[in-house]
């Protein structure tokens, strides 16, 4: 269970890695990101707003690799639960704020981890 549980977490980390590219390098670039129109691209606070956000979602990223490579499993696993808390928790506040379909998208991927990293204890 101990594999399964590091393979959701390493898929939750690379989740918010594509996250954070959107966000932070290809919010110019893309035809459509998260919802926003092209025609927004343009928006200086709207770039401003994401990259900060991608910088944060960069920050889930380095924490839950943290909990998969660090060396003392206690401590691994503290990590990988409060990170995939965090992302779990930004999942329900990004459904009920934006859209709905980010509990889907990250809140129940995180829950599946947290579920698994218990099952693993």
């Amino acid at each position: 269970m101990s594999i399964a549980a590091n393979i959701v977490v390493g898929f939750v980390a690379l989740l918010h890695l594509y996250i954070v590219v959107l966000e932070m390098f290809m919010w110019n670039r893309a035809r459509k990101v998260f919802g926003f129109r092209r025609e927004d691209k343009d928006n200086e606070s709207m770039q401003k707003m994401l990259k900060n956000q991608g910088l944060y979602n960069g920050f889930l990223v380095a924490g839950l690799v943290w909990g998969l490579v660090h060396t003392d499993p206690s401590m691994a696993w503290q990590l990988k639960l409060f990170f995939l808390g965090c992302v779990a928790v930004a999942g329900i506040y990004g459904a009920l704020t934006a859209q709905i379909k980010i509990l889907f998208i990250q809140t129940v991927p995180a829950a599946i981890g947290i579920a698994f990293l218990f099952l693993a204890k």
